[in-house]
């Protein structure tokens, strides 16, 4: 078993430190790991050469996997499959929504724009940032699109991920820009050749890295033959997107008019309509007036009014309405005409505000603020619905109420399914606050903190929404919930359910719901017992676990909601709870997987002098079903050094993984000669402990050069 004390080793982000010497490394393609049986023994032998992993593809310094954009035209048309970073493909499929993006009729995109991006992000397994930005109110939105000023814009694999736990569709950037980009547009889009090509390369790229869709920005001047072709090129894209990519979008920004000439609109009219009847959809810039989407409503949409997006630009440049923490005059402006809004930059809280420590706060506040236009989307999550709430970022890693590693981090693969984040007042002097904190968690990064105060008029217990979802229930399920809570109150769980039928009508907002305070099952009833086993010995560490069963046929759960109420005489009452995890599960499925990790492979290997001692770097990929993890858990230790009676050591983590790749970087190995293994645990979604004989793992075996 693991060693409870032994933390992570973070791959350093830096150039060698003095007294290491970065003088060579060397990297060996073993390309005999696939066929070689997987109980067998990989020999290396450590020598320090240039390495020849993609700079593009792998850290320079560290060889660690990053995302990156394509610069050319000439990278966009010579780029193939085998050409990708596997890393950067995203592994979460996109999750459905009720309702989904087609009956949504007045949707919300969010184009994230951060200092050119590919910045703490672009890392694919995450790093170790102690301020970074990240996005966590994932129901307000549909949309999410990722922009830069590369020429094609990638989204990096972390926010893909984030994203589609959350059903929220993701698109890249393609962008053309100044002389440049008019000289690029005049060529590719000459002929249907031409701008075939580059439209199958982009359906190829977005179908191999898994997002969605594109935002087509032409920003320059075409000419003549060329504004004929672009409204073809789009609509070549978007079917091929459509036939290729289920649920995808193409979407066109507010610039080139039909006759070629780069002149902003800030609405959709005639003279750019062309564009907007090829594709999915019309983002506007964003100096508009309310004369402008007055002017909209009048034309002819054939009901695409929802897929006008218009545009608001969160740092509020140039002639707009609203922006910054007045974001929301913009979006009420847009939503009285019923139009789809395209939030731009809403990094702002972040980029803007020099004491990064008050970002959760800044980021609470401004989409509070725009909360009252915004529409909550409802997750159709099967069983198990599970989450601890990570948000992908945090000063610390939790596992089961212990630290695992103290140090900061972000990875917002690692994010799980979101809260409501939220403030809301009780009556006189009472409130209640839902918001993330990092100070204590379960599971990851922070838990949910439920606050505020229970005013003396105030009878009934407070019911804290923490989730709206749609969740078909089965004959038997089981509702954990861990929590810490201060004296003076008692905490309970409230669902509120429908019946399965009504959700099949056209418009599932307005179903009836009945609520359901399931009772808490005794610590020794028989299924509390086969749960706390299936978990291994917990060691709740100040947390409550409280189990309950509902028998409930043919509902769907609709809400979750956690009940607060006053222990004793009425008065005012402060009160905090911190919810460390809530799971709904099927009781037929309470066991652990009977898979086994299987096809354990080490390739990839780059060695790089540390001081005094090697520094091994390996590509390790192995098979588990990916729908029945939340993450897996990379161990390594030592078999044996130069002498067989030395005994092997204690397993040591290396790092999370999210998918079954996991670049192991910077290992300090002992000197060789020297065996070791690579071991892989995985960490099912419900936190049943996994036997080590269905964990996978590979030996390694070094030596040195022979000299010469």
């Amino acid at each position: 078993m693991a060693s409870s004390g032994e933390e992570i080793q973070l791959p350093l982000r830096r150039k060698r430190e003095n007294g290491e010497d970065s003088d060579g490394v060397a990297r060996k393609r073993l390309e005999s790991c696939l066929d070689q049986p997987t109980d067998s023994v990989i020999c290396e032998v450590v020598t320090y050469t240039a390495s020849p992993l993609p700079e593009k593809h792998y850290d320079a310094d560290t060889t660690e996997p990053i995302t990156c954009g394509l610069e050319s035209m000439e990278d966009l048309l010579s780029w193939t499959r085998s050409k990708a970073n596997p890393f950067s493909v995203a592994g979460v499929p996109l999750a459905p929504r009720e309702p989904p993006l087609d009956r949504c009729l007045r949707r919300t995109l969010v184009s994230h724009d951060m200092m050119g991006g590919y910045l703490d992000d672009r890392f694919v397994q995450g790093t170790n940032a102690e301020a970074p930005y990240a996005f966590y109110h994932w129901q307000y939105i549909d949309i999410f699109n990722y922009f830069s000023h590369h020429l094609v814009t990638i989204p990096p694999a972390v926010w893909t991920n984030a994203a589609h736990k959350h059903g929220v569709i993701v698109i890249g950037t393609f962008i053309t820009e100044w002389i440049s980009g008019a000289a690029m547009c005049e060529d590719f889009l000459k002929d249907e050749e031409s701008y075939r090509r580059v439209a199958d390369k982009l359906v190829q790229i977005s179908h191999c890295y898994g997002f969605d869709g594109w935002l087509i920005n032409i920003e320059n001047k075409l000419s003549e033959v060329a504004v004929r072709n672009a409204p073809l090129f789009l609509r070549y894209l978007t079917d091929q997107m459509h036939e290729r990519v289920s649920g995808s979008l193409v979407l066109w920004y507010d610039s080139v008019l039909d006759n070629g000439e780069l002149k902003w609109q800030n609405e959709l009219n005639q003279s750019n309509r062309v564009f907007f009847d090829a594709c999915d959809g019309f983002f506007t810039n964003y100096n508009w007036k309310e004369e402008n989407l007055v002017g909209m409503k009048n034309l002819a949409l054939q009901d695409r009014q929802a897929d006008i997006y218009v545009g608001v630009d969160v740092f509020a440049r140039g002639e707009v309405v609203g922006g910054m923490f007045e974001t929301n005059k913009a979006l009420e402006i847009i939503r009285r005409h019923n139009f789809s809004v395209a939030i731009f930059a809403p990094g702002w809280v972040y980029e803007t505000h020099e004491d990064k420590s008050e970002f959760r706060k800044n980021q609470d506040k401004f989409w509070a603020l725009l909360s009252n236009y915004l529409y909550i989307h409802r997750l159709a999550s099967p069983l198990p619905f599970v989450s601890s709430f990570c948000q992908g970022f945090g000063n610390a890693v939790y596992w089961q109420g212990q630290h695992e590693t103290n140090s900061s981090w972000f990875n917002l693969t690692a994010q799980e399914i979101q809260p409501l984040y939220y403030h809301q007042t009780l009556g006189g002097v009472g409130w209640l606050r839902s918001s993330g904190c990092p100070k204590d968690a379960w599971n990851g990064s922070c838990s949910l903190l439920l606050e505020g105060l229970i005013p003396a008029s105030h009878t009934t217990p407070v019911c804290a929404k923490i989730f709206s979802i749609h969740v078909p229930l089965p004959s038997s399920t089981l509702v954990s919930l861990i929590y810490k809570a201060s004296p003076g109150i008692a905490v309970s769980l409230e669902l509120k359910t429908t019946d399965a039928s009504q959700c099949r009508q056209v418009d599932v907002q307005e179903v009836q719901l009945n609520s359901v305070s399931p009772e808490v099952l005794d610590d020794e009833h028989q299924l509390v017992n086969k749960f706390t086993q299936l978990c291994g010995n917990l060691n709740h560490n100040g947390w409550t676990m409280r189990c309950s069963q509902l028998g409930l046929h043919g509902c769907t759960l609709r809400e979750v909601c956690v009940k607060i109420e006053r222990i004793g005489q009425p008065k005012d009452t402060p009160f905090s709870c911190r919810v460390g995890e809530l799971m709904v599960l099927d009781v037929a499925s309470l066991q652990v997987p009977p898979d086994r990790i299987q096809g354990v492979c080490i390739d990839d290997v780059v060695w790089l002098r540390g001081a005094g001692t090697s520094l091994l770097n390996a590509t390790l990929r192995w098979d588990y079903p990916g729908n029945l993890v939340r993450h897996f858990k990379v161990y390594w230790r030592q078999l044996r050094g130069p002498h067989p009676s030395i005994p092997p050591g204690q397993l040591v983590l290396v790092g999370r993984s999210y998918s079954n790749l996991f670049r192991v970087t910077e290992l300090r190995v002992p000197e060789p000669p020297g065996l070791l293994e690579l071991v892989v645990e995985p960490v099912i979604k419900m936190g049943f402990s996994v036997p080590e004989s269905h964990w996978g793992r590979r030996s390694l075996s070094y030596t040195k050069e022979s000299s010469k």
